[in-house]
């Protein structure tokens, strides 16, 4: 990684008169300066088209202001974060800000002024930092100058692109300073627009504008499933990845399993949704394993549970279990069948009208009279379930809603969510699980270290679901049989 430009500068008494008094950057010449202002071309973009999804968010920025009217929102996209000294993370948006823009540019804020009567619309800006200067020598010199960190769109171009006038991000401090009336800012992303609203927010009523853009993504319009059905896709094609090379995860580590899939993921989308779960052997009972540095052993199981995020940042969650040497044994097939039976009972309770609830209490019924059938619990089942004994080895619930964030629309409301009715649009995964941890004596010596858990990602129909995953194999011996078709 190069260094930011830092030109040898000679001692104070040896620097030319004008090179000290140069007003931009110590060492650097007058004539150096002024060479580099001349001479570029114009890269200006004409005549580009709207993003994809520009009509959606200008629906969903309308649904948005015709909620608060009369009030100014604020939604930031975020900043940089810096991860070592000069070094920063790679940028991701706040969901808010690329649900109502599609753009994913930082430190770009949304601001949005619903007029009083919800019918007559809105202002709507987007502020940014427009193209580098080259006249003040920001694009050469500056570490955050386009010469540094790439070309990035011109206020005219981001107009056109996203279908919103957009203005300089300098000139937001003023805006914010003058702004009068009620204001609502979504927190968390940006500090500085924070500290700038201090006397004009309240905590109470950011959190009613969070509540409710997380409501407004639970049911998703075709550009989201498609979107998603893309993650998904990829996802699929990163789990064949993984199965072709267990023999190199084996000989080094569960990182290959990690990195294996992470390329899969670079190559066709932005980037893994989420920290990639390659737990193999006993790492499968820990429900977050990211970790991902322990031994991969044949005759174990692996629990991958990963997925692929789009360029347009929506994401898969898919787990497989699988056996390392392609066969399931006895004990492993039992347990994994087990699961497998679970899924399927919470799969076919998804459907409109249903309860959120219902594919949960499904899967949890299945589990809980497979533990009793084993004798690891003592029946009836009903027993088990109202104490929620089965809880120490299914741990936690089936499924979550899934979309831009991995677990999607985290700020709703309970009643609007988990005690929520099941619409068309919804998506959401189905994930049962059996985990045996290994050091629990209450379960036969052969069970502890044994983790299974099966995902899928299902869409909401009119009539019933659509399993967004279902290309990848779910059943034990359409597992094994994949698995072998790959590994011939």
């Amino acid at each position: 990684m190069t260094d930011e430009l830092t030109p040898e500068t000679p001692a104070e008494e040896e620097q030319p008169i004008k090179q000290r008094k140069n007003g931009l950057y110590p060492g650097v010449s007058d004539e150096l300066a002024a060479n580099m202002k001349s001479g570029w071309a114009d890269t200006e973009l004409r005549e580009l088209e709207p993003i994809e999804q520009a009509p959606n968010a200008a629906r969903r920025r309308a649904a948005l202001s015709a909620r608060f009217p009369g009030e100014r929102l604020v939604i930031p996209a975020g900043n940089l974060k810096t991860r070592s000294n000069d070094t920063e993370y790679a940028f991701r948006a706040s969901t808010e800000y690329v649900y109502l823009t599609g753009d994913q540019t930082d430190d770009s804020v949304l601001v949005l002024e619903p007029r009083a009567d919800a019918a007559d619309g809105h202002e709507e800006t987007i502020y940014r930092l427009p193209r580098s200067n080259r006249e003040n020598g920001e694009f050469w010199l500056n570490g955050m100058g386009e010469l540094w960190v790439g070309r990035r769109h011109s206020l005219a171009e981001s107009e056109a692109l996203l279908g919103v006038p957009c203005k300089d991000i300098r000139e937001l401090a003023d805006v914010l300073k003058e702004a009068t009336g009620p204001v609502r800012v979504v927190r968390g992303h940006d500090a500085g627009i924070e500290t700038a609203l201090t006397d004009k927010v309240t905590a109470e009523r950011d959190e009613e504008l969070r509540v409710f853009l997380s409501e407004a993504r639970a049911v998703k319009d075709a550009f989201e499933i498609g979107e998603l059905q893309k993650a998904v896709d990829s996802t699929v094609r990163g789990f064949e990845d993984v199965v072709k090379v267990l023999d190199k995860a084996e000989a080094t580590s569960e990182r290959y399993i990690e990195g294996t899939f992470f390329l899969r993921a670079r190559v066709e989308g932005n980037d893994v949704g989420y920290g990639s779960i390659c737990a193999a052997g006993p790492h499968a009972t820990t429900l977050h394993w990211v970790r991902n540095n322990g031994q991969v052993r044949s005759g174990d199981l692996l629990l991958l549970d990963a997925g692929v995020e789009t360029n347009t940042l929506y994401t898969a969650d898919v787990t497989r279990t699988l056996p390392i040497n392609g066969r399931y044994s006895d004990l492993q097939r039992k347990i994994y069948d087990a699961v497998y039976e679970a899924q399927e009972a919470g799969i076919a309770a998804v459907k409109p009208g249903a309860a959120f609830r219902d594919f949960h209490d499904a899967s949890q019924r299945v589990l809980t009279e497979k533990l009793v059938e084993w004798g690891l619990l003592e029946g009836p089942v009903e027993r088990v379930l109202e104490l929620g004994l089965q809880r120490r080895w299914t741990l936690h619930g089936t499924g979550h809603m899934l979309g831009l964030d991995v677990h999607d629309c985290a700020a709703a409301r309970t009643e609007a969510y988990v005690n929520g009715t099941l619409e068309p649009g919804m998506v959401l995964t189905v994930e049962p699980g059996l985990y045996f941890q290994a050091d629990d004596l209450t379960v036969p010596e052969e069970y502890r270290g044994i983790g299974v858990r099966i995902e899928d990602d299902l869409l909401v129909t009119e009539d019933g679901n659509r399993n967004l995953s279902a290309a990848l194999p779910r059943r034990s011996d359409e597992v094994e049989a994949w698995m072998a078709g790959l590994t011939k």
